[in-house]
């Protein structure tokens, strides 16, 4: 039997991603050759996403990869949930997630600080925060008064040393990302969901394949986690919804509690200040309808608007 080809970014993380779904299919039995894609977010990393997702839509992470697996030139593909759009291009879907790691963002300062409990005095007066995220920018000017936002590109090392070099007061990095590199250390402090909703997604990794293809679809679904599944489906359809994308000002976090589904969102503006929040608790039984409930009432207050004002 052929080696399954995986397509994955180059990046440390994303080969961590990568190399645990291999690993993962090959104590079932399966060999896996991985084969690495250069994405338009990693070649052109002097732009920001914003301005990358305003010229090319959504993908900036994922579509030269999803191409490849569309043209059969690799048979399925690895990806941060949260770099994907919410609805799957014609002819591939979602086959597996694994577990979710830690979904909350991280302030990280120089240094390896003791870890502590997050509160805005961490930083001052008018810190510069390296981030370039608008969900984490809209979210954060409302905790930290005078702040202003550097969006520094690169994978987790370049960022880091950005920050331990002096060019930025802190960073605002996903939990997941710094634990799976083994960098728990640099975690300074969790921030709160009730504060920082984080990415639809974050913290989730999904294995994408393409419709019809019995024979690998069967393989990957041996791998799914029932609990991450039902997470990102409810996450996934509020954006889906708002007709949202990773470079939106939108965040969804889904808590399973038994058979309870309790999924919070926020839109806000742009540039900051002005946000909605919303939370419903439903049933894990139907996730995506859970999702579009709590963005039909987002819509009703408005939430598109602010999310495209």
């Amino acid at each position: 039997m052929k080696p399954l080809r995986l397509g994955t970014r180059g990046s440390a993380l994303a080969l961590w991603q990568a190399r645990t779904v291999a690993s993962r299919l090959e104590r079932i039995g399966r060999s896996v050759e991985l084969v690495t894609i250069s994405t338009r977010g990693d070649r052109r990393q002097t732009e920001s996403l914003a301005d990358l997702s305003a010229e090319v839509g959504k993908g900036v992470f994922t579509k030269e990869i999803q191409d490849a697996l569309l043209r059969g030139q690799i048979d399925l593909a690895v990806h941060s949930s949260k770099d994907m759009a919410a609805v799957s291009p014609d002819g591939l879907a979602i086959g597996a997630v694994l577990e979710r790691e830690d979904p909350r963002d991280a302030l990280v300062l120089p240094g390896t600080p003791p870890p502590t409990t997050f509160a805005p005095a961490l930083l001052g007066r008018d810190p510069v925060l390296g981030t370039g995220s608008p969900r984490r920018i809209a979210q954060l000017r409302r905790l930290f008064e005078g702040a202003r936002f550097e969006a520094i590109r690169g994978n987790v090392d370049t960022r880091l040393r950005k920050l331990d070099e002096g060019q930025v007061h802190a960073l605002v990095l996903a939990c997941a990302g710094l634990r799976r590199l083994g960098l728990d250390d640099r975690i300074t402090a969790p921030i709160p969901v009730d504060l920082c909703v984080p990415a639809p997604g974050q913290g989730i990794i999904a294995i994408e394949t393409r419709s019809g293809d019995t024979m690998v679809s069967e393989a990957v679904a041996r791998l799914n986690d029932p609990d991450a599944w039902i997470a990102l489906a409810a996450e996934q359809a509020v954006v889906a919804e708002l007709g949202g994308g990773c470079q939106l000002p939108l965040g969804a976090h889904a808590v399973l509690a038994g058979q309870e589904l309790r999924l919070t969102a926020v839109a806000a503006a742009p540039g900051g200040g002005e946000a909605i929040f919303a939370a419903i608790t439903a049933s894990v039984a139907d996730p995506a309808g859970a999702g579009r409930r709590l963005a039909a009432d987002l819509a009703s207050r408005g939430a598109r608007e602010l999310l495209h004002s």
